[in-house]
C-alpha cells in the first residue's frame, strides 16, 4: 500500500498515530514509496480504519480520491488500457503481484460483476476496505473515460450501515445481505475507449509484468487455484469436480493427483469453503440458515445444519446468536 496513504488519513482529520497503535503497526513499516505488509497487517489497519476512523464514508472517500502516482503496477497498467474491458482484464491479472487479492468480471444478462476475492483469507472483510476497493475501481474507470460512470447497484454482503453515504457516493442502488460484494455495471461499458490509453507505455509495462506473473505462478499451488474457483462458485451452487477441473483446463483424473500431490482432495477443499462462507454470512449478513444452506449450495437445511454442527460443535443458529461470530469476525 502506498506510504502517502497514512497523509491522506491525516487530512481527513484520522488520528494517525492513533491508527497505527491500533492496528498493532510501526510507523517506520510505511517508508516511502510503499508499506509492505502482510495480509495479516493489512486486515489490521482496515479494521483500525473502522475503529479510530471516525466517518462512516471514510473508505468511500479515500478509495475515490487516490491519485496516479498513489497507483500499484495493476491499477496503471489498467489506467492505460484501450477500455474498460481491457483494464479490469489487465487489474485482474496483475493484482495478485500486489497483494493476495484475485479480481473477476463476469458478464450476465447485459451486467458485467465485478468481485474481489482474498486468497487464503478466512476472516470477514473490513468493511471499510469493501468500501474503498469499490470506489477506486470506479474512480479508476470514472478517470480512463476522463467522464462519468454509474453502476447499475452495488451489492454488500453485510447487514445494513452507512446506507444513505454508500447510495450518495455510488448513484446507484445498494442492496445489503447479499452472499458476495459486487459492483455491477452496464455490460455495454466494458466496451467504451479510455481517453488514458497509452500503447508506449503499456509496451513497456507489459513483458516485466508478465514475467513476474509466471515467476509468481511456479510458487502458487493447484489446491490454492482450486479453493479460490470455489469460493467464487458459493452462489447457490455446488461445483462439482468435473466442472471445477474444466474451469482449470485438466482433466479431472489430472485434478484428483494434483490436489493429492498437495495433501488433499476435492471434498476437503469443498468442506473448508463451505465452513468459512457459512461462517461469514451467518456473522454479516440477516440471511437465516435456510437462504444460507441454498447459497452453500446444500439441498436442504437439515444436510447444512448437520454439516455446520461437525464443523463447529453447535447449529447455524447457536453459532450466530453466541459470541463465536464476534470472536471469528476479529
Amino acid at each position: 500500500m502506498p506510504s502517502v496513504l497514512l497523509d491522506r488519513f491525516a487530512a481527513l482529520g484520522v488520528d494517525v498515530e492513533r491508527l497505527l497503535r491500533h492496528a498493532g503497526l510501526v510507523p517506520s513499516r510505511f517508508q516511502p514509496p510503499r508499506a509492505k505488509l502482510s495480509t495479516r497487517e493489512f486486515f489490521a489497519f482496515w479494521r483500525a480504519v473502522e475503529e479510530v476512523g471516525g466517518s462512516q464514508d471514510l473508505g468511500l472517500r479515500v478509495g475515490a480520491e487516490a491519485l496516479p502516482h498513489q497507483f500499484d503496477v495493476a491499477s496503471l497498467a489498467a489506467l492505460h488500457s484501450p477500455t474498460l474491458g481491457d483494464a479490469l482484464r489487465k487489474f485482474a491479472r496483475y493484482k495478485l503481484l500486489v497483494c493476495g487479492e484475485q479480481v473477476s468480471v463476469e458478464a450476465v444478462e447485459g451486467e458485467a460483476r465485478i468481485r474481489f476475492h482474498w486468497v487464503h483469507v478466512e476472516e470477514s472483510l473490513p468493511m471499510m476496505l469493501v468500501d474503498a476497493t469499490f470506489a477506486s475501481i470506479l474512480a479508476l474507470a470514472r478517470r480512463g473515460f476522463g467522464g462519468p460512470l454509474l453502476p447499475r447497484r452495488v451489492e454488500l454482503a453485510r447487514r445494513r450501515a452507512g446506507e444513505s453515504a454508500l447510495r450518495r457516493h455510488f448513484g446507484s442502488d445498494v442492496r445489503f445481505d447479499a452472499p458476495i460484494d459486487l459492483l455491477v455495471i452496464e455490460e455495454a461499458a466494458l466496451a467504451r475507449p479510455f481517453v488514458t490509453h497509452n500503447a508506449d507505455l503499456l509496451a513497456v509495462m507489459v513483458p516485466g509484468l508478465e514475467a513476474q506473473l509466471s515467476e509468481q505462478r511456479t510458487s502458487r499451488s493447484v489446491a490454492d487455484d482450486a479453493r479460490a474457483i470455489l469460493s467464487r462458485r458459493m452462489c447457490g451452487e455446488r461445483p462439482s469436480i468435473g466442472k471445477l477441473a474444466k474451469e482449470m483446463h485438466m482433466s479431472q483424473r489430472t485434478l484428483q493427483r494434483r490436489l493429492g500431490e498437495f495433501g488433499t482432495t476435492y471434498q476437503s477443499l469443498l468442506d473448508d469453503v463451505r465452513r468459512d462462507t457459512a461462517r461469514r454470512l451467518l456473522a454479516n449478513t440477516e440471511l437465516d440458515a435456510g437462504e444460507v444452506a441454498f447459497l452453500l449450495g446444500f439441498e436442504e437445511l437439515n444436510s447444512f445444519s448437520r454439516a455446520f454442527h461437525a464443523w463447529e460443535g453447535v447449529t447455524p443458529t447457536r453459532w450466530r446468536e453466541s459470541g463465536r461470530r464476534h470472536a471469528w469476525h476479529t
